[in-house]
């Protein structure tokens, strides 16, 4: 929780707010709601690749294949502050990917760069350690 007197405490609660709605679509698997967490374009740094996320690039495929083959759902570990103003938040977090019998698949360290965009708050910049 954002300490009230902190000089960005509406931006951090906006942000936090976006993780909150990013993780429910994607463990919904509700692409045009997690596309709505978004402002684009995104960057994505994992894998060894960088890649430039547009509107439509997001598919209801891509729940079930790949390093998502077995995923049911994930959860944040931890959401910490970095940095943040007025209209940029970094995040330090880690986030763990579950099977449907509850065991883990993996916990992922990333950075999340959430930005007030035309005022619309949303990822702009993720980097992990996931698949």
């Amino acid at each position: 929780m954002v300490q009230s007197n902190h000089p960005h405490a509406e931006a951090i609660e906006a942000a936090q707010q976006v993780l909150d709605d990013f993780m429910t679509a994607f463990n919904a698997r509700d692409v045009k709601a997690w596309d709505a967490t978004f402002n684009f374009p995104s960057v994505r740094l994992a894998s060894g690749k960088m890649v430039i996320i547009r509107p439509g690039d997001h598919k209801a495929e891509m729940f079930g294949r790949g390093p998502l083959a077995e995923w049911d759902h994930s959860a944040w570990a931890r959401r910490a502050v970095v940095h943040a103003g007025d209209d940029k938040v970094h995040l330090d977090t880690r986030f763990t990917r579950y099977r449907a019998d509850g065991s883990v698949i993996g916990g992922f360290d990333s950075i999340y760069v959430i930005t007030c965009e035309g005022g619309h708050w949303g990822v702009k910049i993720r980097s992990s350690y996931a698949p």
